[in-house]
């Protein structure tokens, strides 16, 4: 007959062989990983900010769908998601509180007037920060933890400015910005580019990516006749913009930068946004070989189509995955460098990033709205 203890010892005896199966079960659990990801979810930007957290997402589930095991365990990744409202002082809030979250790495944001204070607060965390932040100011405060996953403002505003010279022989251009740093970044470049080529604009004028009345601005404009009107700034306001410069009888073409490349725009200017011209950080997703399968998925899975930078926002987590299957560890100490010297073939890129973490190679795409949908004009490298 077994003989039954009693007392502490007893209660221990018994306590440890209830305990091991859990033991067990806590030594064979996943390593949680936690992403963060900060855009603007709600306002006048969160179109963008539900497409970059839908193709987050989707990362994360392709990611858990088949495991990686790292430093002998299996990972499961967790998306921490946060509404920065396009707004500086909230997106600095949002970064201490993902960075207090313990998260391994952050994709966003999405705006560039959030995402160069964040750099910061990531930068002193030593926190990977991957974002479509386009103004050059971002990678050049130093920090080694940031990561431009498209290209500079001074791709796409030159880009756009040999356009404008070389392909539409625009002889009078009329600049125009919102004051964001997105905004502001963008006009600044295209206007270098214009005066690297000899030209000066016949007017620049500025007003706010709160503002739906351009009527002013644009009357002022028409008295100079300007063949091309560039535009900093968002859909939101070009849409608008595009409406009352029909109005008004101004015969220019408006052009801008990616924000302006949405259904968004189209949507809002209606027949009024026929010809117009924007420029996106990128190739031809479809062109892409990943690129076309991402996008019927995408569609799929959300009912819509892609709205505007969140395939990189897919490559952005699969990145940080990729340098921590490299580095075999989760900590950011040990997989930054990997993330850093990374030669990654994405859905929307061939991903290597200079000693500023600049995209190297980073085509710009410039697109006219024809029969109600944005058509490829050209592809500069």
């Amino acid at each position: 007959m077994e003989k039954i203890l009693s007392g502490p010892l007893g209660l221990v005896l018994a306590l440890g062989g209830m305990m091991a199966p859990f033991a067990i079960s806590a030594a064979q659990a996943d390593t949680v990983v936690k992403i963060g990801f900060s855009s603007p979810l709600s306002g006048a930007q969160a179109h963008y900010g539900k497409d970059n957290e839908n193709a987050a997402r989707m990362a994360v589930d392709d990611l858990n769908a088949r495991p990686p095991t790292i430093a002998g365990q299996k990972v499961r990744f967790e998306l921490v998601s946060e509404d920065d409202q396009a707004d500086p002082r909230v997106g600095t809030q949002v970064a201490q509180r993902l960075v207090d979250a313990g998260v391994k790495a952050v994709v966003g944001p999405f705006n560039s007037g959030v995402a160069i204070p964040t750099s910061r607060i990531y930068g002193e965390a030593g926190i990977p920060q991957l974002s479509v932040a386009t103004n050059p100011a971002y990678t050049q405060s130093g920090y080694r933890t940031a990561f431009r996953l498209v290209g500079s403002d001074s791709q796409i505003g030159g880009a756009l400015g040999r356009y404008a010279i070389t392909q539409l022989k625009a002889q009078r251009i009329a600049v125009i910005d919102d004051r964001t740093a997105y905004g502001q970044g963008i006009a600044d470049e295209f206007l270098k580019s214009l005066q690297g080529q000899g030209r000066q604009p016949v007017k620049r004028e500025y007003t706010n990516d709160k503002a739906t009345d351009f009527t002013a601005i644009l009357t002022t404009l028409k008295a100079l006749n300007p063949d091309v009107v560039f535009y900093g700034g968002a859909d939101a306001q070009a849409a608008p913009m595009a409406r009352q410069m029909k109005r008004l009888g101004l015969n220019a073409r408006l052009m801008g930068g990616d924000m302006l490349n949405t259904p968004t725009f189209i949507q809002l200017a209606a027949s009024d946004a026929a010809g117009h011209l924007s420029a996106t950080a990128g190739g031809v997703l479809a062109a892409r070989p990943a690129g076309k399968a991402f996008e019927a998925r995408y569609k799929a899975r959300f009912r819509q189509e892609v709205v505007l930078l969140g395939p990189q926002f897919y490559d952005g987590v699969m990145l940080v995955a990729d340098a921590m299957k490299r580095a075999n560890s989760v900590e950011p100490s040990r997989f930054l460098p990997l993330l850093a010297s990374t030669r990654y073939k994405g859905v929307t890129a061939d991903f290597a990033f200079d000693e500023r973490g600049n995209l190297k190679h980073a085509p710009v795409t410039i697109s006219a709205v024809e029969g109600n949908t944005w058509k490829v004009k050209s592809v500069a490298q």
